[in-house]
């Protein structure tokens, strides 16, 4: 494989252990706090790893709505995705949360650029929400540690997750269209969300700092999955078409479910199995979907 795809798988196995890294934190530690933590801390290294570049960002006055938006995004995907996990369980939660991004993706391109969705990106978002619906349905086994009961919320948070991170995607993707490097794009979203996540942080976080082994373990969130991860992933996507990195990018779901299943221990019942399967068909298709643009 070339370089550009080992970046991109080696970043796409450090997201696909959040889950199960944050499973590891005592009970008194909030989703909110893991979430705002990673986030905080992972974003203001993003941030210092491209200062210059984002502090041009940043500076300019032409695409601050979409960066505010960018940010927005990234200050509701961690509380949000890490909240999700928690009630629905690591392997639910990541492929909801990932799998109904391109979803919103689609919908936001439908919307504010009048983009035409196909047939085709029809039947594969259909096919998406059908394997969702059956996550929530029949998810998880008696013997998994997942309170079944708690799944709907769960999967209503990963598509909250969905949509913060479809909102990231496209409003950043706006601020490099005009002009700015992905890297300085990524450092100015990430600081910028660091902001108000530290106050959430203030807020909730002060179990994180009663014991050295939850601190390590912020410190492996912020630094692998978050800083470590994107630094990979920006080398993957400078040099891969959009549809190959999409295909790749399957494998954290996978990689979360496998983790849950082996290390955290939860069960997936069969008929959770397939809608987890319909999901990763129905993006991977929606992947390649190309949408039609409209007339101007």
């Amino acid at each position: 494989m070339s370089r550009a795809v080992w970046a991109l798988v080696v970043s796409c196995v450090l997201w696909g252990t959040t889950g199960t890294a944050a499973s590891f934190f005592p009970s008194d530690v909030s989703p909110l706090a893991i979430g705002a933590c990673t986030m905080t801390f992972g974003g203001v290294l993003l941030f210092l790893a491209s200062r210059r570049a984002a502090l041009e960002v940043v500076r300019d006055r032409a695409v601050r709505g979409w960066l505010i938006a960018a940010s927005a995004g990234m200050v509701a995907y961690p509380l949000a995705f890490y909240s999700s996990m928690d009630l629905a369980g690591v392997a639910i939660g990541n492929v909801v949360s990932l799998g109904s991004g391109p979803i919103f993706a689609a919908i936001l391109e439908w919307r504010v650029t009048r983009s035409r969705l196909t047939g085709r990106w029809m039947l594969s978002a259909g096919i998406a929400i059908a394997g969702m619906a059956l996550l929530v349905l029949g998810g998880h086994g008696d013997d998994s540690p997942v309170d079944p009961t708690a799944i709907p919320a769960g999967v209503l948070l990963g598509l909250v997750a969905g949509a913060g991170y479809a909102l990231f995607t496209f409003a950043s993707g706006a601020v490099i269209r005009r002009g700015h490097s992905g890297r300085g794009t990524m450092g100015a979203a990430f600081g910028l969300a660091a902001l108000p996540l530290a106050v959430v942080l203030l807020v909730v976080g002060a179990p994180i700092l009663a014991s050295p082994a939850s601190l390590a373990i912020a410190a492996y969130l912020a630094v692998g999955p978050m800083f470590v991860a994107y630094l990979f992933f920006a080398v993957g996507v400078r040099a891969l078409a959009s549809s190959t990195v999409t295909v790749i990018t399957l494998l954290e779901p996978l990689v979360a479910t496998v983790l849950a299943i082996v290390i955290v221990g939860e069960r997936l019942e069969p008929v959770g199995w397939v809608g987890l399967v319909l999901i990763l068909i129905g993006v991977s298709v929606l992947s390649s979907a190309r949408r039609q643009p409209s007339t101007p």
